[in-house]
């Protein structure tokens, strides 16, 4: 089915205040996750919501927190999450630093115990659109414990996702986004749920089998165990062998050591997010018209690579996740049935009733 992107992110908001978030808070945790569907990152989307109300039920996550600013200067700060939601932690610090940079052209800002910061790419987009370009590696403590490094079928690692973005002079902005696993701990949840397969050889088993069975993370299914615990026994490789292996190993170094949050530690039950973020304006290294001039002249020259067959054109980017943005804001977010009834009992649970859909959902 495809719903419409307004009236899907009415009801998740609906759904968070009746489990008791404030109503501002509400409004943003819905605007992130429907806003991930839209750009295509469905594994970052509304297919979370029934997790973040259980991490919220047991306390591993806080509604309603206010962040604390551990230290600050002109150019730098350290923020406590203090296990809010991330997707109010999230912009309270990027608007930090890019408030930093715009006034003192550089800045970096440290987050530590944040709860779960969403599609990291939203942070490099909120300062793009205000002129900033930003760099942010991010790793997960705890829960998050999912990924076997390069020549192991044993996790030592989160997704470590690193994102960047760059505002280009009369062009969409350039966004990166990615996790260093081969694909994010969500993708495998999208698949376990009906959705689009995991490529060959995502996860590995205990034995050092490739496999893309979503059953080596999170164990066989009950009713008594909804997949959340991550009991099976396999791991999701880490992206491009040794060279993503080692990417990954900078963003706990960088997201867990450095910013005060830990790295992937065993035997926890709390999922936090560390992540360190560096905003720049572009101007800083040069002027804005030479900038703009050899963009241009580059993107032309990128954009006369030949596609493969098969392929309908080289992107750059962010090109997909704003091909997808406006196919799905015309045409309605595709969910599986699974992921829906999933997201309506998650409703039922706090009397919020789903919404009509026979004339709004489209039927895939």
């Amino acid at each position: 089915m495809r719903i419409p992107a307004p009236l899907l992110e009415t009801y998740v908001a609906e759904i968070f205040k009746g489990a008791g978030c404030p109503d501002d808070e509400s409004d943003r945790i819905a605007f992130y996750l429907v806003r991930a569907n839209l750009a295509g990152h469905d594994s970052h989307g509304v297919i979370r919501v029934p997790r973040y109300l259980s991490w919220m039920e047991i306390g591993s996550v806080k509604a309603g927190v206010q962040p604390n600013v551990v230290s600050e200067g002109p150019t730098h700060a350290v923020v406590d999450g203090c296990f809010g939601f991330g997707q109010s932690i999230g912009p309270f610090c990027a608007d930090i630093g890019i408030a930093k940079a715009e006034e003192h052209g550089l800045s970096i800002v440290a987050i530590r115990n944040s709860g779960h910061l969403g599609r990291i790419g939203d942070w490099p987009e909120r300062a793009a659109d205000a002129g900033i370009a930003s760099l942010h590696f991010v790793n997960t403590s705890g829960l998050g414990l999912l990924v076997a490094p390069y020549g192991s079928p044993d996790r030592r690692f989160s997704t470590n996702p690193f994102a960047a973005g760059v505002p280009i002079p009369g062009e969409e902005p350039l966004i990166l986004d990615f996790a260093t696993s081969v694909v994010a701990e969500g993708k495998v949840l999208v698949a376990h749920q009906g959705g689009k397969p995991l490529p060959d050889g995502a996860l590995i088993s205990a034995d050092g089998e490739f496999s893309t069975n979503p059953e080596l993370i999170y164990g066989v299914g009950t009713a008594a165990n909804p997949n959340d615990m991550r009991g099976g026994g396999g791991a999701i490789r880490a992206m491009g062998e040794h060279k993503g292996s080692g990417l990954a190993f900078l963003c706990e170094v960088l997201a867990g050591a450095l910013t005060g949050s830990g790295c992937a530690t065993p035997e926890q039950s709390n999922l936090a997010n560390g992540m360190l973020s560096f905003y720049f304006r572009p101007d800083l290294l040069g002027s804005e018209n030479e900038f703009a001039a050899e963009m241009e002249r580059y993107l032309a020259f990128f954009r006369t690579a030949r596609p493969l067959d098969g392929t309908d054109r080289v992107m750059i980017p962010g090109e997909p996740e704003n091909r997808s943005r406006a196919d799905r804001l015309a045409n309605g977010i595709p969910l599986t049935d699974t992921t829906w009834e999933s997201i309506c009992s998650a409703g039922d649970n706090y009397g919020v009733r789903a919404p009509a859909l026979v004339s709004e959902a489209i039927a895939s």
